[in-house]
């Protein structure tokens, strides 16, 4: 089955913004009113701003891992999950609200990927430390602070991202280089219908994080694939990728005035001392524009 959609158009080379080092490199999330993007180091408990019109960065530093980041939609600051579960923090003032862990009783996991659906409800994934066991959850974290077990069974989960018109999920099984779908409804917040959307050849990585266009095709970073790439989102095809100077691509958001910078972030974990030194650039931020504009995340409504 061929695309529909036609492909988009990358604009010159990808470029390094920040060289952080990250060891985890992931969480973007571009804020329209502040003009930057946020994104974090997991492993290195980090979170970090970037301002592309001055240049202006600044980082905050927690005592456990930080993972995803969602805006707050009518109190300042962010909501956040930490590997003890959901948070606000307000980065003006440095205070840390946290709100509820849904897995208390696992020590041995934590929070990576997620975001917020249209109602501004926060679905996230947890992961098993040593990304082995079959132990993560896909959770609904409501702005009422009610929270859901939606879907079980992922050694490492990512990327929740949603189709065009809303009514699909995306969510990856990444240690399985599957992509998952299921029908979304908005209305209750419920899954269904789960089913294989598309599956990564053998040799091109592991799906993490990604996010939809304003077109609805997926952009999809590929974990030990350096690259990014880009699928139509009725028949899976591949229609454009973005070549990245390192191996671990994890986390990929659109930002800019006029939203068509794609800002992908890296992670220097698991390199070996030979490989650090031929990719230099492992753990930074870079971006490379488009043709194409995404569109805003949604906020968290609590």
């Amino acid at each position: 089955m061929s695309s529909n959609l036609p492909s988009p158009t990358i604009l010159g080379e990808p470029r390094c913004l920040w060289a952080a080092g990250a060891t985890l490199g992931e969480g973007t999330l571009w804020s329209p009113s502040e003009q930057a993007l946020y994104w974090v180091d997991i492993l290195g408990c980090t979170l970090y701003r970037y301002a592309p019109a001055s240049g202006a960065r600044a980082q905050w530093q927690f005592d456990e891992e930080i993972s995803s980041l969602a805006e707050r939609r009518h109190a300042p600051g962010l909501t956040v999950t930490l590997r003890s579960g959901f948070a606000h923090f307000d980065p003006a003032s440095g205070a840390l609200t946290r709100l509820h862990d849904p897995e208390a009783d696992q020590p041995g996991n934590r929070f990576n990927d997620g975001k917020c659906d249209a109602l501004g409800r926060y679905w996230a994934g947890t992961m098993d430390f040593g990304a082995t066991r079959p132990t993560g959850a896909l959770y609904r974290f409501a702005p009422d602070g009610g929270c859901e077990r939606m879907d079980t069974g992922y050694a490492v989960s990512n990327g929740p991202t949603w189709s065009a018109d809303g009514r699909t999920l995306f969510f990856n099984d990444t240690v399985h280089q599957r992509v998952n779908a299921f029908d979304f409804d908005l209305a209750s917040g419920t899954l269904s219908n789960k089913r294989l959307w598309l599956k990564l050849a053998s040799g091109d990585g592991y799906p993490d994080g990604m996010t939809t266009d304003a077109a609805g095709r997926l952009w999809i970073c590929h974990w030990g694939g350096a690259c990014v790439t880009c699928h139509d989102p009725q028949t899976g095809e591949e229609l454009a990728r973005v070549k990245l100077p390192t191996a671990h691509i994890t986390n990929v958001a659109f930002g800019g005035e006029d939203m068509r910078t794609l800002f992908i972030t890296s992670a220097r974990y698991e390199l070996s001392a030979e490989q650090l030194a031929a990719q230099p650039l492992a753990g930074s931020l870079f971006a490379v524009q488009t043709d194409s504009p995404g569109v805003a995340a949604h906020q968290f409504a609590g």
